[in-house]
């Protein structure tokens, strides 16, 4: 059955769209912090075997925060998550602010959490850096000019001087001159 003519029964709705998982920033944080308790209260069970007789001793290791778990213990995606903070940005009212704050600091405790944690050796270092995108890049120069990186180098239009150069780097025999 049609609804009738003029009817605005849609325009009654309290709010449009999905509502808020958090009622407030404040609220948000409460539930990041009981993640983080939880993760700290939950380390990792490891199994090592100890002296010359193996003996076998349970060693709790650091779990490391990660938005994927907070999202998870949250009951929200990681989609979600980053939508709600990108339709923050711009806004100016106090509970967008609040709730941009929130986020940040979330943001900062995960990356320095698990930072912390590699530096320490208690994570696993290369994960960690992978997953924070930390790059150790070499840059690899000759007169200031930036080493193309295809395989089609032509080394003979480089200076003797620079030639002899980057041989003492590739070549482990002593050259005399």
């Amino acid at each position: 059955m049609a609804a009738p003519i003029g009817n605005k029964f849609w325009e009654q709705r309290s709010s449009h769209g999905r509502k808020r998982i958090f009622s407030s920033p404040k609220v948000l944080w409460e539930a990041a912090c009981e993640y983080f308790e939880w993760c700290e209260e939950n380390p990792l069970p490891s199994v090592e075997f100890n002296g010359k007789d193996a003996i076998k001793c349970e060693v709790p290791k650091m779990r490391a925060f990660t938005l994927q778990g907070l999202c998870l213990f949250l009951d929200v995606n990681t989609k979600y998550f980053n939508e709600f903070e990108k339709e923050l940005e711009g806004k100016e009212d106090k509970m967008s602010k609040g709730f941009s704050e929130i986020v940040t600091r979330i943001r900062e405790i995960i990356f320095n959490q698990k930072y912390t944690g590699a530096a320490a050796g208690m994570l696993n270092p290369n994960i960690i850096a992978r997953d924070l995108g930390l790059v150790d890049k070499k840059d690899m120069t000759t007169d200031g000019q930036r080493l193309p990186s295809n395989s089609g180098l032509d080394l003979s239009k480089l200076p003797l001087e620079t030639l002899m150069e980057i041989a003492k780097y590739t070549d482990n025999t002593e050259t005399e001159n």
